[in-house]
């Protein structure tokens, strides 16, 4: 990289590792905003890439993210490619003075996660994790309405991604647990878990108590070409159903389900139910992720009556979002880095670990 520590050039150079649905999110985003000039794309897929290259006008590219990297000139880079590939890629990156955005989770394991957030800062550069769900209208709406105090204090909360055969291309990178790091507890449960504590204001995860199942996938069942994935050959070996019940700091309550297969309606569902000391929220986004708003409705009472109402939500901007958070954090200069340092998408890598670990040992686990 050629600027100096600290220094801010008038147009930001950025690559992006992985041809994805993910990875075409970001190509899209940095193609819109102005003073950001994509020169690099990196991926196996040769068909894919030459026709992003020229759709995008993309000068560079490369079959190896390892040569993206050492391209002169390169300012930051987009990851988004299999989960067991964040870490390296993204050290690599800081060791060559490059800021990095990572799709989710951020790492197989805290562990992992851990040496991104310390190369990171070591390097002082930026590390975001793409959490788009937040960036959601409706979920924007409902965390105004919870932070002015419309539901007073929230002490309980539900939240979940569940899909009917939703699982990523059966025999994809993500059904195993050395390539992926879980099943739908890391790969959407994630996004649950950032959107829930997001809402509920951060509080600290105390303890977890989960529970793991695989029932449709070991015997083939719950794939859907819609979830596309590069195809290989991996066994089904992680979970397809998972639910956790977590205790919160200041005595809330967060339970938690993430599935890609199971006996349901067939529309896709996220949702978050909240109950506050003063009301209650109830959101619900049905055929997730195409559905851009949920139905929101507000549950009060007001001189003993109810006073329910609903809220109605703009469609939120995603992913266009997520790389502009990231491009203005690089923007504010090093003053702000340091505040960019993964740390928040590695409190949520180890309550899934914990998550994990509760599940196999069957018994709750402290954080």
């Amino acid at each position: 990289m050629t600027n100096q520590p600290g220094t801010q050039p008038e147009t930001l150079r950025v690559g992006v590792v992985g041809v994805g649905w993910a990875g075409r999110q970001h190509l899209k985003a940095y193609k819109d905003m102005d003073r950001v000039e994509l020169v690099a794309l990196a991926a196996m897929e040769e068909d894919l890439v030459r026709d992003l290259k020229a759709e995008y006008g993309i000068p560079h590219s490369f079959s190896r993210w390892e040569d993206l990297i050492e391209l002169e000139g390169l300012d930051a880079i987009s990851v988004a490619v299999p989960t067991f590939l964040h870490a390296p890629i993204a050290i690599a990156a800081f060791e060559r003075g490059l800021h990095v955005l990572s799709e989710k989770p951020l790492a197989r394991n805290g562990q992992e996660g851990l040496t991104m957030v310390e190369a990171a800062r070591k390097a002082h550069r930026v590390l975001d994790v793409a959490f788009n769900h937040r960036r959601r209208g409706d979920i924007a709406q409902l965390k105004n309405l919870i932070d002015v105090g419309e539901l007073g204090r929230p002490y309980y909360a539900k939240a979940s991604w569940l899909r009917r055969s939703g699982i990523p291309m059966l025999g994809s990178w993500f059904t195993s647990p050395e390539l992926a790091g879980g099943g739908p507890l890391a790969d959407i449960g994630v996004h649950v878990l950032d959107y829930s504590l997001h809402l509920l204001g951060e509080p600290r995860v105390l303890s977890v108590s989960a529970a793991t199942h695989s029932e449709l996938g070991p015997r083939g069942l719950g794939g859907n070409a819609r979830y596309s994935a590069m195809k290989s050959s991996h066994k089904f070996e992680v979970e397809d159903f998972a639910a956790a019940f977590m205790r919160l700091e200041g005595g809330g309550t967060l339970i938690l389900e993430a599935g890609w297969a199971a006996y349901r309606d067939e529309d896709d569902l996220l949702d978050f139910m909240v109950y506050g000391t003063d009301g209650g929220a109830d959101l619900r986004a049905l055929g997730t992720p195409s559905a851009p708003v949920g139905d929101l409705r507000i549950f009060k009472e007001k001189n003993g009556q109810n006073a329910d109402y609903v809220v109605v939500a703009e469609a939120g901007r995603g992913h266009h979002a997520v790389v502009e958070d990231f491009i203005n954090a690089i923007r504010g200069g090093s003053a702000v880095w340091s505040e960019h340092d993964g740390s928040l998408a590695l409190t949520r890598a180890l309550v899934l670990d914990a998550c994990y670990e509760s599940a196999r040992e069957q018994r709750e686990v402290r954080l």
